[in-house]
């Protein structure tokens, strides 16, 4: 997948502290997207028409099948293309998902305070890499004739 792979130390750590973060989802949501909005002014345009609480639910529910899945992050790979090529389509450019990372990274910080170590940051890092590395792939693959659903007949 580009990236290394993540170590079962890492796998551990992502899911154990996700199991933390999720009781108060809703709020780690909310931080999330103040906090989006404000590093990165470009983002809040993409949201104008959008159902924020339904979309931070959107959020928590596609990271907790992400963290759930860690172990077999090949099986979900269609999946996150999907996602990826659906972002493209909401106007999401590649350097957003800078953003969303700077984002997502000091969310858990917050949320998870003395348990936000350098070694669960990493963890956190290489596992947002590999999310962001399909679905920016997808994306930026998604126009190109030939690949996938663009070159499928329509008789």
């Amino acid at each position: 997948m580009g990236m290394r792979a993540m170590t079962p130390e890492q796998k551990h750590l992502v899911r154990t502290t996700w199991q933390a973060v999720v009781p108060d989802a809703d709020t780690a949501a909310q931080l999330f997207y103040d906090r989006l909005f404000a590093i990165d002014p470009t983002t809040p345009p993409l949201f104008r028409t959008v159902d924020m609480p339904a979309q931070r639910r959107k959020l928590i529910d596609t990271l907790t099948v992400v963290v759930a899945r860690i172990d077999d992050l090949v099986s979900l790979v269609p999946t996150i293309e999907a996602l990826g090529r659906r972002h493209a389509g909401y106007g999401v450019t590649d350097a957003h998902y800078d953003s969303v990372g700077a984002a997502l990274l000091w969310t858990l910080e917050q949320g998870l305070g003395t348990a936000w170590t350098p070694v669960t940051q990493e963890a956190w890092v290489q596992a947002y890499g590999l999310l962001a590395g399909v679905m920016r792939r997808a994306a930026a693959e998604g126009d190109v004739p030939g690949s996938g659903m663009a070159a499928s007949p329509t008789a």
